[in-house]
């Protein structure tokens, strides 16, 4: 058996999957588990896992490594949670793509988001996963940080102004360990058109959502990289627009040797 069969979980001789057919058990899988709190959050789990890039980007990129300590910021119902648990109760019986990282096995998971509605429903689909993940309805621009391995904002940081990101991402930094790092998705205002496209359709959901659309906050990729490395941390960028028209960045953080 080589190094790589083991890592995968593969017997002998046997033929790899594709990756899309792993990735389709395991967004079937994820979204399942929000069967039980009713149509809306099943239907949301598969379309937003199911179209949106970054979610099969993470796993395939070894965003979240065996083991680690999760902490997704502005975490919704808990997708990502679900995600990771899916990769629990897939990997060890389905062979793993060869392209893709080692499987974000046994990670422990802590969601916090602002809407009360979205934690009952991230509890919901994640009663039965173990470790319990901790859900906590608050404000990150006010909420401690535990320590973490991996913090995780997806579309979360334009909500709040320049001053409250910067205190928000010094605060993460302040909770990551030293072999941590931090993944940021964000809109590049740059990108003009395909950035206000992305602020158009985010106001317009969230007005049907919450019944109020709120302000929002961006920077340009240079500004974002700017106000990273001024925390100690590298960046890495990936285009994460994929089948859209926004201006998506996916932001790689991890601490330099200076700033552990």
């Amino acid at each position: 058996m080589t190094s790589h069969e083991l890592r995968a979980g593969m017997l002998p001789g046997a033929r790899a999957p594709t990756p899309q057919a792993v990735w389709h058990q395991l967004h079937q899988a994820a979204s399942d588990s929000y069967r039980s709190g009713g149509r809306f959050a099943w239907h949301f789990a598969r379309g937003k896992l199911g179209r949106d890039p970054v979610f099969r980007a993470l796993l395939e990129a070894g965003a979240v490594p065996p083991h680690a300590r999760v902490l997704d910021i502005g975490c919704g119902q808990g997708l990502l949670g679900s995600l990771l648990a899916a990769c629990d109760a897939t990997a060890p019986t389905q062979q793993w793509p060869a392209a893709w990282a080692p499987a974000p096995l046994r990670t422990r998971y802590t969601g916090i988001d602002l809407m009360p509605r979205d934690i009952a429903r991230a509890q919901q689909a994640l009663v039965a996963v173990s470790p319990q993940p901790r859900l906590i309805c608050s404000d990150m621009s006010s909420q401690p940080f535990e320590p973490c391995d991996v913090a995780v904002l997806l579309d979360v940081l334009h909500y709040v102004d320049i001053a409250t990101q910067d205190r928000v991402l010094a605060r993460i930094r302040a909770a990551l360990e030293p072999s941590g790092h931090l993944v940021l998705r964000v809109g590049d205002a740059s990108q003009r058109w395909r950035f206000a496209a992305s602020q158009w359709v985010d106001r317009a959901v969230t007005l049907l959502y919450n019944r109020r659309a709120p302000l929002t906050w961006g920077r340009t990729l240079e500004q974002w990289h700017a106000a990273l490395r001024s925390l100690g941390f590298t960046v890495r960028a990936l285009p994460m627009s994929r089948g859209t028209p926004f201006a998506n960045v996916l932001l790689r953080c991890e601490l330099t040797e200076a700033g552990r």
